[in-house]
């Protein structure tokens, strides 16, 4: 079966510390929280690179979950990792350390079984890359994250790829930055104006505002009683986005508000589950059922 969904990203072992504990060398990565997010919804198909070290069990597990690893490169040397200490209140995450290994001569390679699927997420990576890897897919719908490193150090390059791309996620600084707006409505405006159809502002424990061109729309989040680990909130999110896309056969031409709010209240559920746990636990154990359960009951919260 070939991928509905596509991602690009980094796939890592992190070292986490919350005010909850501690965990050490657990596996991490954005194309990692994407798929284990996106594989209830469309299969998912991940391109990334690992090393020598990276241990097979987790390619095992992902791939008992459904997701395709053929674009999963494994070539010599260490393997990406990342340290972190997050605040008590779990907004703030302070890095200790960055260790990129191979993923520093990351150079992404689309199998040919990728290469029609319906819809593409390019992770924060350089936003060449992202660029190089949007050229070699077949009018997928596509969307993409970035952060402010890129929005400093190559913004030609970066609007260059947003040009090209269907749907943009954000935070909310990152948006600021990008438009040079304060107000978040101006900013969402300005995003669109770059180049996006769509542009998603994630505002943390906050929810997020989604702009299109038929106006905006706000999302809240799952109400979640204890976040002990708030890494790959964002990836699970955008994982759950934009396979409820692929899902529906959606494409760029017809992303009406109801979709989009539909795709958003399925991020929302599904990071709500990441936060929940520390690394993919909450992931990896995952139902259908737990899934629509907190669904249903986040529609009764917002209605009015």
């Amino acid at each position: 079966m070939k991928p509905g969904v596509v991602v690009v990203g980094s796939v890592a072992l992190d070292t986490v510390e919350t005010v909850h504990g501690k965990h050490a060398d657990a596996l991490g990565g954005a194309a990692v929280y994407f798929s284990l997010a996106a594989r209830h919804f469309s299969k998912p198909g991940m391109i990334g690179v690992v090393g020598g070290d990276f241990p097979e069990r987790h390619v095992s597990m992902l791939r008992k979950r459904g997701i395709d690893t053929e674009g999963l490169q494994r070539v010599r040397g260490e393997s990406f990792r990342w340290a972190g200490r997050y605040s008590p209140d779990g907004n703030t995450a302070h890095t200790l350390e960055t260790r990129l290994g191979v993923f520093a001569q990351f150079s992404p390679r689309v199998p040919d079984t990728y290469r029609s699927a319906g819809v593409l997420f390019l992770a924060n990576i350089d936003p060449e890359l992202q660029y190089h890897v949007l050229r070699q897919m077949r009018g997928a719908l596509s969307g993409g994250d970035t952060m402010n490193f890129w929005i400093k150090s190559k913004r030609p390059q970066l609007l260059r790829m947003l040009r090209r791309l269907h749907i943009l996620f954000v935070n909310d600084q990152e948006a600021r930055m990008l438009t040079g707006e304060h107000s978040l409505l101006k900013a969402s405006l300005g995003l669109l104006r770059l180049g996006p159809r769509v542009a998603v502002v994630k505002k943390g424990e906050h929810g997020s505002m989604i702009r299109s061109r038929a106006g905006v729309q706000f999302c809240p989040p799952f109400p979640v009683r204890d976040v002990r680990d708030p890494t790959g909130a964002g990836d699970s999110f955008a994982g759950a986005f934009m396979s409820v896309l692929a899902k529906s056969g959606r494409r760029s031409r017809n992303l009406d508000e109801k979709i989009l709010a539909r795709a958003c209240a399925f991020g929302s559920v599904v990071s709500s589950f990441t936060v929940e746990s520390f690394g993919v636990a909450g992931l990896v154990r995952l139902k259908p059922a737990a899934i629509r359960g907190r669904y249903e009951k986040l529609k009764t919260l917002v209605a009015i």
